[in-house]
Order: C-alpha cells, then sequence, then structure tokens
C-alpha cells in the first residue's frame, strides 16, 4: 500500500506503459514517412532510436529512483540528452528549411559558408546552455573575452576579412553556379566547385583558383545564363574578288550542318568589311564552342574549295589535269564502260573534289546535278527511320557512286555523310546523258541499282532492318 502513496511508482508505471506506445507510434510514422520519401524521416529515426529510449532511461533514474540531479550519472546522461537535442534540431531545421528549398528562391541560393556559420553558433549558444545549466560554469565571461577577441582582429585584419565578406555576398547573390560557363577578364571556362573563398574554373590548360573577391571587384560574362542563348562567332577571311552573297551562302550551309547546331535555330553570316565575314551560330551550351568552331573551320576549308572561293585568299589547284584522268581510267571507265575517246571527251566537264569527314556529300530530297564517283574515302548512306533517327542504309567506297538519280531527275531518298576525308570526281548529267543512253545494259543496271537502295530507304522508314 506504500507503494501506491509513492511518486517514484507512478512514473515508473508511466515509463513502463509510455515508451513502448511512443516507440510504437514513432515507429508507425517513419514507415510512413519512409513510404512518401519524406525528409524527415532520419529525423524520426533519430527520436525513435536514440532521443526516447534515453528520455525514459532519465525519468526512471531521476524521478522512479530518485538520484538526484546533481549526482555525475544523471549529469552525463543530462548532457547526452542536451547534445541529442541539438543535432536533432540542426538536422531538422536544415531538412525542412534548406532541403526542400525551391531551385530559385533565397534559401537554395544561400551559400554553404553562412550555413556553416550558422550551424557553429547554434552549437555554440548550445554548448553554451549545456555547460550552464547541467554542469553550473559561468559562461559569461568566455562570451566576454570573444567578444573582444573578435573586435580586436577585426581591425587588424579588416582588409582580409572585407574581402572574404565581398566575396561571400557574392556568392549569396549567386551570378552563377556550378557548371556554368564564365568569361572574366583573364579566364573562360566551366564552374567545377565553389567555396567561401574562391571559385574553381576548369579552363583548356588545368583548373584556374580565383579568389571570390577578385571577381566580386571585377565584371565577368556568365555564358550559360541566360539558358539555351548562348552563341558562337566564327571570323574568317575571304578574297576581296568572292562575291559576299554567296560566301553568306556558303558559311550559312555549312554552319547549319553542325551536329552542335541547336535545334530550331539558324545561323547567320554576314560580312564586316575587307573581306571578312562573321558567322553566329547557336549552341546548346559552351562547352560546345571548342569542337563547333573547329569542325566549322575544316568543313569550309573544303566547301570553299568546292565553290571555288577563296577561303584566305587561297587557291584550290587540286583538281589537276592528271589526277582527272587518272580517275577516269581507274574509276569512271570501270562503272560506265567507257572507252578512251569516252574518257577524253569528258575531261573537259569533270574536276577533281575533296569532302572533310562528316560533310554531307548529298542532301536528301535533293535532285543531283550530276554524277559523284568515288575515288578514295568512305561515304554512308543514311536514311530516316520510322521514330525520326536515322538509320544506315549502306557503306560505299572507292569505285562507287553517287547520284544515280540525276540521270532520271528524281530527288534523292538518303542523305550521304563522308565517313573520312573523301576524293570525288564529279561529271555533270547533260554530259553524262549522251554516253549512258548508248548502252542499254548500262541503263538496266542503274535501275536495279536505283531500286535497290530506294527499297532500303522504305524499309528504314517502316522501322525494318536494313541488311
Amino acid at each position: 500500500m506504500n507503494a501506491f502513496h509513492s511518486p517514484w511508482f507512478y512514473w515508473a508505471i508511466g515509463v513502463a506503459l509510455g515508451f513502448p506506445v511512443a516507440l510504437i507510434m514513432l515507429t508507425e510514422l517513419h514507415h510512413a514517412l519512409l513510404r512518401r520519401h519524406n525528409r524527415l524521416a532520419r529525423q524520426v529515426s533519430l527520436l525513435r532510436n536514440a532521443l526516447l529510449p534515453l528520455v525514459a532511461l532519465l525519468l526512471l533514474v531521476v524521478k522512479a529512483a530518485q538520484v538526484p540531479a546533481g549526482d555525475p550519472v544523471v549529469r552525463i546522461l543530462s548532457t547526452v540528452f542536451g547534445f541529442l537535442v541539438l543535432v536533432l534540431l540542426l538536422s531538422g531545421l536544415n531538412a525542412t528549411v534548406f532541403e526542400g528549398a525551391p531551385q530559385e528562391s533565397w534559401r537554395k541560393r544561400l551559400p554553404t559558408i553562412f550555413l556553416d556559420v550558422a550551424r557553429f553558433a547554434l552549437i555554440g549558444v548550445g554548448l553554451a546552455i549545456i555547460l550552464s545549466v547541467i554542469w553550473g560554469v559561468r559562461v559569461g565571461g568566455v562570451f566576454t573575452a570573444l567578444g573582444v577577441t573578435s573586435v580586436v582582429l577585426g581591425l587588424m585584419l579588416q582588409n582580409s576579412v572585407g574581402q572574404i565578406v565581398s566575396g561571400l555576398f557574392m556568392l549569396f547573390e549567386q551570378p552563377f553556379r556550378i557548371d556554368d560557363w564564365l568569361d572574366a577578364a583573364s579566364e573562360r571556362g566551366r564552374v567545377v566547385e565553389v567555396n567561401w573563398r574562391a571559385v574553381h574554373i576548369q579552363t583548356g590548360t588545368g583548373i584556374r583558383v580565383v579568389p571570390n573577391s577578385m571577381l566580386a571587384s571585377t565584371s565577368f560574362t556568365n555564358l550559360s545564363r541566360p539558358a539555351g542563348t548562348h552563341r558562337l562567332t566564327v571570323k574568317t577571311t575571304f578574297a576581296l574578288a568572292d562575291p559576299p552573297d554567296r560566301v553568306c551562302d556558303l558559311l550559312t550551309r555549312v554552319a547549319a550542318q553542325l551536329p552542335q547546331l541547336k535545334t530550331g535555330s539558324i545561323p547567320r553570316s554576314v560580312p564586316v568589311g575587307a573581306g571578312e565575314y562573321s558567322t553566329k551560330i547557336a549552341l546548346y551550351s559552351p562547352a560546345d564552342d571548342g569542337d563547333a568552331r573547329s569542325m566549322f573551320l575544316r568543313w569550309i576549308w573544303y566547301a570553299a574549295r568546292r565553290a571555288e572561293l577563296h577561303l584566305d585568299g587561297a587557291e584550290d589547284d587540286y583538281s589537276t589535269r592528271e589526277r582527272v584522268e587518272d580517275a577516269l581510267r581507274t574509276v569512271v571507265a570501270p562503272a560506265l564502260r567507257l572507252t578512251v575517246a569516252d574518257q577524253q571527251a569528258l575531261q573537259s566537264c569533270a574536276r577533281i573534289v575533296l569532302y572533310g569527314a562528316g560533310e554531307i556529300v548529298e542532301y536528301v530530297g535533293q535532285v543531283p546535278a550530276g554524277m559523284t564517283f568515288l575515288v578514295a574515302g568512305r561515304v554512308r548512306l543514311m536514311a530516316t527511320g520510322a521514330d525520326g533517327s536515322t538509320v544506315p542504309i549502306s557503306t560505299l567506297e572507292e569505285g562507287s557512286f553517287l547520284g544515280l538519280t540525276a540521270l532520271t531527275r528524281q530527288p534523292n531518298m538518303a542523305s550521304a555523310y563522308a565517313l573520312d576525308e573523301v576524293t570525288a570526281l564529279e561529271i555533270d548529267r547533260e554530259h553524262l546523258e549522251r554516253l549512258v543512253m548508248r548502252e542499254p545494259v548500262l541503263l538496266q543496271d542503274f535501275g536495279h541499282i536505283i531500286d535497290e537502295r530506294q527499297s532500303k530507304v522504305r524499309a528504314a522508314e517502316r522501322g525494318e532492318r536494313v541488311g
């Protein structure tokens, strides 16, 4: 009967009944948060596995066993309890306020250094409360000494601290983010790391570390913002005698073939005077600048010579009489069954041309102006599949020919891409027709080749496998 009148008895009964009930409720809550992928599941797990048992143990020791609050065991348990509460508050605050923040909100833009400083401040306040309340330590003098010391250090290091603060405010504004491309006064590259002291920029020569204070005091260009508006500008020079409209058409056509070109955009080339031309090419990212520039400059070297234009004032002397004669004898004559007299008649209307790797030799839907005979290199025929992707039809090698539909006045059903540098001989349709019409068997062979290629294209369009 004395136990029912003792305070410890009710505390013991309350802990014995309340602990399992609270444990079951927190377990169900934890499972529900896990199913919803809620960020607070980790904090509930900490509350269930560590904080709740510690609270139950403290209540049993202090209230049921009536151990004095000044006992070392109670103080140690209370200190652990204070640390766990502090950890729970910090992690819960981070999960609710910052981890779930919208992408463009100030909470998402807040630099990590500010969060670290705030965490250290909260930890300091929490430790001061624990030392003062549980262990009876007088912390007022410690804070006074820290305040005086911080003032002295601030006066001594005001220049350095000012630079750090200016850099931190720049990070708070967040004019750039990780993977953005910056064009500063002396650096151009991709941002790979940002911390409280410096920005790490990956350039073509390595990682450059730029202090935040330097970026905060100078102007720079963020090439990645606004997203999708980046344009590459390439300057080229042609001979003054070259017609500007032809040059601009050539540059625009070559730029439109670049694989780095942004879908739906149209390149634009304009003359800027003194034989110089400027071509603007819209790209997905500044990361494509190098590849797009090198490919564009390589392709216009070939295209300018085929169009008889003079890039950098250079003349094209590759299509010599000897090369034309050799190509007619070794490639064209076996394919068209030409006599020596026929070869000599075609010498004046044939020419050797070059294509760079990746260039389009023939466009789909284009009616060829003549036939192209491959002297060296490889060309791949590509069709558009049912899902809009490009499907390889066949690969043509040395001795093969393109432009058969020039004789029938039909548009190409497939595109032709140069797999490597291609040397080809071009002959106009007008001169070929007179020779081919005299060979009915040759016309029949050409018809079979056209039908075979068209059947492969139609199979690719239906999504069937092309053998």
